[in-house]
């Protein structure tokens, strides 16, 4: 007990530095099977998962919290012509959106074990800890005509005659593990799901609007993009040929915003400092190479 106590006095394990390296998702407007929408992850389409990166600091506050800071770059994207809801094949949408997002999150140690197998050697630990935080994101959603050829930016072409921003905040929570080899090698897993504050992720969520009203009027590029029903026709399938959307009928669904997932795998490098205890009680031998009994740290 003396051994760990002195352990933690003389060596703080405080500050990891790290990165995100996996996929991300979301929930929004396009998807979905035979049935209309469905919350959570019902309605997702895990082919159209794709790439996530970041990278991230975590500060030790005590032994049950830490704080995470961050920034995430992921590609979110959808289609109707994968669904098998014949309203939304019949829509024939699609997107993809490039996002940056900043977050900062507390975490709460849910379990932890400073010592694997119980050798008391400590170093080999786990943790197991959720987290609920605030995060700030650009977005910037883009669409091809009939799934082919150039993406154009969809902000800037007010398919739905709406100015939404391109910044926008969303609160991420879940929950993470992570092991610790060694005192310096961090290795962990991190799921977290992001409630947005916006319905335009995907640029769709409300009605149609009226083509001659749009930038370019009814034969423009935002027309195109805005009404694409009448490039498809499935064989085989029930739905109406040709299917005609027009002004004010149903794009989207206001009711709901957006969401959107991550699931990455993480590395961090731990660095070791000392603790105030320590700087305080021997401040006098700063610079000299202290001599004395090492003992195993806790952390």
């Amino acid at each position: 007990m003396v051994a760990a106590m002195g352990g933690s006095a003389n060596a703080q394990y405080d500050w990891d530095f790290g990165a995100h390296l996996g996929g991300a998702n979301y929930l929004g407007e396009f998807g979905g099977k035979e049935k209309n929408r469905r919350d959570f992850i019902w309605d997702m389409q895990l082919g159209q998962t794709r790439w996530a990166v970041g990278a991230f600091a975590r500060r030790k506050i005590n032994r049950m919290v830490s704080v995470s800071s961050g920034v995430m770059y992921y590609r979110l994207q959808g289609g109707d012509y994968l669904s098998t809801n014949p309203e939304r094949v019949g829509r024939n949408l699609s997107f993809r959106n490039d996002m940056v997002e900043l977050y900062v999150r507390p975490e709460l140690t849910l379990f932890q074990d400073n010592d694997i197998g119980g050798r008391g050697r400590y170093k080999t630990d786990f943790r197991l800890f959720g987290y609920i935080g605030g995060s700030v994101y650009y977005s910037n959603p883009k669409g091809q005509i009939d799934h082919t050829g150039e993406f154009y930016a969809l902000r800037e072409q007010t398919t739905e005659l709406q100015n939404y921003s391109s910044i926008g905040f969303a609160v991420p929570a879940g929950i993470g593990f992570h092991f610790t080899f060694k005192r310096k090698h961090r290795l962990g897993w991190d799921f977290g799901w992001r409630t947005t504050f916006s319905d335009y992720l995907d640029d769709a969520s409300t009605v149609y609007a009226d083509p001659s009203a749009l930038p370019g009027g009814a034969n423009g590029l935002a027309a195109q993009l805005a009404s694409q029903s009448d490039f498809v026709r499935p064989p085989g399938s029930n739905i109406p040929d040709p299917i005609q959307y027009t002004a004010g009928l149903k794009r989207g669904d206001p009711t709901h915003n957006d969401s959107y997932l991550t699931m990455t795998f993480t590395y961090s490098y731990v660095l070791r400092g000392q603790s105030n205890f320590y700087r305080q009680r021997h401040s006098w031998t700063r610079g000299k190479k202290r001599i004395g009994r090492k003992s195993r740290a806790k952390f």
